[in-house]
C-alpha cells in the first residue's frame, strides 16, 4: 500500500502525523508531509486508522502500483 496527502483537501489538522509518526511529519505551518510513501505491513493498520480519522479525508491510501 501506498499514503498519499491530498494538499487540496488538506486542513492541516495534524492528526495523521500523531498517529503515524513514522509516515508523516508536518511541515511549519502544521502541514503534512509524507516521509515513506510506502506503508510497511506492520503500520498498516496505523496507517488505515489515521485516513479514517482525517476530517477532510485528504489521506489516501492505495494498492500496489502495477508495472509494466
Amino acid at each position: 500500500m501506498r499514503i498519499s496527502v491530498d494538499p487540496a483537501a488538506c486542513d492541516g489538522f495534524g492528526y495523521c502525523a500523531e498517529l503515524v509518526p513514522e509516515l508523516m511529519a508536518l511541515d511549519e505551518w502544521g502541514f503534512p508531509v509524507v516521509s515513506q510513501h510506502e506503508v510497511p505491513g506492520e503500520l498498516l493498520d496505523a496507517a488505515r486508522q489515521a485516513a479514517r480519522a482525517c476530517p477532510r479525508r485528504a489521506l489516501l491510501l492505495a494498492g500496489p502500483s502495477r508495472r509494466s
